[in-house]
């Protein structure tokens, strides 16, 4: 049973959660024991600071080692100069806020850094799956967290468009884990599709995936699970205890903090994309969110003037695959299948839901509009529509009844009543 402070209603104090981390962590044997913190990156509004400031003052001293572990999954790495940001110290002075602490970021990209702790068996993720995938998954995560006593996570709950809630064993897979989990978990939300299960409470095919994962890690899980108020520092709520406990505490509370309700579809978004968003891979965001309450032929914009490309990591794989609705790859699935599966999801997730046939093409239910810092040629070659950023005059759309402005877009999940 996971321990609670606050709820969907609260802005908990500072003091307050202070003494709630201490008394969590103080009650737990934590003593001479490897510790592995694992945290969110910049795209996740989070007050991380502060809070590692009392997860680093109630471990520091008792155990035998701690790292802060930046949960990367396949998002870029992080500089020195971007991870003082995150954590709140100069850089490349980390010991001056966290004397004996060692940062990094989960490097995915290195062979080396990942090892495996075993598989999902076809015939297990068959079950887990509900027959939708058979394929045997090898299991592999950082070698720092294998070689960890504790892992605890320090992360929030969000509505996830793969997931259902993002956090608890989340932060391990994809967090810091090899493409295999993340290829066929991520494939395995797509099949479902984003509108279907983002904001789903309990526990979702694809939770029940990342727990089977979660469950061959030698490690012992813990997790400081977070309600944060979108776009800001303040918590609503924070619970403490095993990965699975603590996080499904915590996504009942942000089922009501972070899903708004509306009472009939719109027929246009404008998605105003968080600048914690700087590359289509995450600022798709903003369409995730806000699908389940587009009108059939209605339209999303995802004003984003601040994000100049498609991903850092994937951009190549994405400009060639382009955005298209699920049954696109999955009735050409010979044609696409040795490509990256996550990447293949994530062009499911921002195009949206629709059909396609041979005969008939492709015809997708909501039309996707791209005003941003990609210029007009790509963004059309990506198989999206474009809107000159420029042309866009914010005050006029919210004047207008049948749009709806979203503003610091990416967290909020609109949905219908």
């Amino acid at each position: 049973m996971a321990r609670v402070l606050g709820s969907p209603r609260e802005v908990l104090a500072a003091a307050d959660i202070e003494r709630f981390i201490h008394a969590s962590l103080d009650g737990a044997d934590y003593t001479g024991k490897k510790v592995c913190v694992l945290v969110p990156d910049a795209t996740r509004s989070c007050p991380l600071p502060a809070l590692l400031d009392s997860v680093h003052a109630a471990l520091h001293g008792r155990v035998a080692e701690l790292t802060f572990m930046v949960a990367l999954g396949t998002h870029p790495a992080m500089s020195e100069e971007q991870l003082g940001a995150l954590l709140g110290y100069r850089p490349g002075h980390s010991e001056e806020r966290y004397p004996g602490v060692t940062v990094r970021n989960h490097e995915w990209w290195d062979p080396a850094m990942l090892t495996s702790v075993g598989m999902i068996e076809g015939t297990a993720l068959a079950a887990l799956s509900d027959g939708r995938l058979t394929e045997p998954v090898d299991v592999r995560l950082n070698r720092a967290v294998v070689d960890s006593d504790v892992t605890l996570v320090v992360g929030p709950v969000f509505p996830h468009e793969v997931v259902g809630f993002s956090g608890g064993n989340k932060y391990l897979f994809p967090g810091v884990s090899g493409q295999e989990v993340i290829d066929v978990s991520h494939w395995l939300g797509a099949l479902i599709t984003s509108s279907e299960i983002i904001g789903t409470r309990g526990i979702t095919p694809v939770r029940a995936m990342i727990n089977e994962a979660a469950s061959k890690v030698p490690s012992e899980l813990r997790c400081l699970a977070l309600v944060v108020e979108s776009g800001t520092t303040n918590l609503h709520a924070i619970t403490y205890g095993g990965t699975e406990d603590a996080w499904a505490a915590a996504a009942d509370i942000a089922a009501e903090v972070d899903i708004k309700y509306l009472s009939a579809p719109v027929e246009r978004v404008l998605s105003l994309v968080s600048r914690r968003y700087d590359e289509i891979w995450t600022a798709a965001k903003g369409m995730y969110k806000v699908e389940p309450v587009v009108a059939d032929g209605g339209q999303v914009v995802l004003y984003a003037p601040h994000v100049t490309e498609v991903s850092r990591t994937h951009g190549e794989v994405i400009r060639k695959v382009g955005y298209h609705c699920r049954d696109y790859f999955v009735k050409q699935w010979d044609r696409y299948k040795d490509l990256p599966w996550g990447v293949l999801a994530h062009s499911t997730h921002l195009r949206g839901a629709g059909t396609y046939d041979e005969a008939e093409g492709e015809h997708c239910r909501v039309e996707v509009t791209l005003a941003t810092g990609i210029d007009a040629e790509t963004t059309r070659a990506l198989s999206l529509s474009y809107l000159d950023p420029a042309s866009i005059d914010i005050d006029e759309w919210s004047r207008d009844p049948g749009t709806l402005v979203v503003h610091d877009a990416g967290e909020i999940l609109y949905r219908l009543h």
